[in-house]
């Protein structure tokens, strides 16, 4: 922690920060704790299922022994039965990134959950709070109408949240029919509504790091590993656990994360072994393009062409990251691994 000075405010009272962004299977964790080695940052997870208690494997969530070395804050916040939306990951980063500047700690923001990224960087609006009845009368919808129907009502009533949402994205496809039906606005209407008051930017300098993989093949090659990796370490079991338990559903967000509703599927007998991996795997190289995709659309990133620094060692990576803490104007960073 001693390679690099003190972090300070810059003439705008502004407190540094990071936003540790990638792909899947890329090594953020690896860069994050090679990070907190050498410099006085607190960690802030940006992940969706990590925030679940019990979903350890399949999120390659950080070991027991890793995490007492170095606190991830939002890592095993929720029981997988309880909902965590955008909204509560936003109100819980903030919090988090005020104490990491009070105790003199540079906030470093890790994950590749890209959803709470925006919705940090760009506000969010108090939508109606989750309606259970009306969810449930609109899941019923899906399964006896299908996907494509609702689609096309959405398409209808709100065609730019259409042109945003897919037809398979099961989860905000629901979310934009029950915020139109609880509110009488569309979804889209919601999302202009968003304040800027409270935006990050206000008290933080933002320093982007995109994390990104040198060659598609390669991030496949990845992918594969680390999934027969789970298998090997337990992953059946741990979903096992989580569908013994009688009250969990595999229509809740924590186990519709990816690996977790393939496993499901096979234990309910829907799938076998070899068909389990085969989707689980179809799924993550599509997470791995929908994230590089967004990545390639960020504002902060876009001119980069997300490329950068081939930089395969996490201490080289962590040297490069350090050097643009300390500089006066900080930019964007992209490491290709």
């Amino acid at each position: 922690m001693a390679h690099f000075e003190v972090p300070r405010a810059d003439a705008a009272g502004r407190w540094p920060a990071l936003l540790l962004m990638g792909p899947t299977a890329t090594g953020k964790t690896e860069l994050a704790l090679a990070l907190a080695e050498r410099l006085p940052v607190a960690l802030i997870s940006v992940d969706s299922a990590m925030v679940y208690r019990g979903l350890d494997i399949g999120t390659a969530k950080p070991a027991p022994e890793v995490l007492a070395r170095h606190p991830h804050a939002l890592v095993d916040i929720r029981d997988p039965a309880q909902p965590y939306s955008a909204a509560d990951f936003r109100r819980d980063a903030l919090a988090a990134m005020a104490a990491a500047r009070e105790a003199g700690r540079v906030p470093l923001l890790v994950g590749g959950t890209m959803l709470y990224f925006n919705v940090l960087e760009r506000g969010i609006a108090t939508m109606p709070a989750a309606d259970a009845s009306l969810r449930a009368r609109l899941e019923a919808r899906l399964l006896e109408e299908g996907a494509d129907a609702l689609h096309a009502e959405l398409r209808r009533d709100d065609p730019t949240a259409a042109a945003r949402i897919h037809p398979n994205n099961r989860q905000r496809l629901l979310r934009a029919l029950e915020v139109q039906a609880a509110s009488g606005r569309p979804i889209s209407w919601w999302w202009q509504a968003t304040a800027s008051a409270a935006l990050v930017q206000q008290d933080f300098a933002l320093t982007h790091i995109a994390l990104v993989p040198a060659e598609r093949s390669v991030a496949h090659a990845r992918i594969e590993q680390r999934f027969d990796g789970m298998l090997a370490a337990g992953l059946v079991d741990e979903v096992r656990r989580l569908k013994d338990r009688g009250d969990l559903e595999p229509t809740l967000p924590a186990l519709r994360a990816v690996g977790y509703r393939q496993v499901w599927s096979q234990l309910a007998g829907a799938i076998d072994a070899a068909e389990m991996r085969r989707q689980a795997l179809v799924a993550t190289r599509g997470l791995l393009r929908r994230q590089l995709t967004w990545l390639r659309r960020h504002p902060q990133l876009v001119a980069t062409g997300l490329r950068g620094q081939r930089l395969p060692a996490a201490a080289d990576a962590a040297a490069a990251v350090g050097a643009s803490l300390n500089s006066d104007q900080p930019g964007p960073i992209v490491i290709e691994r």
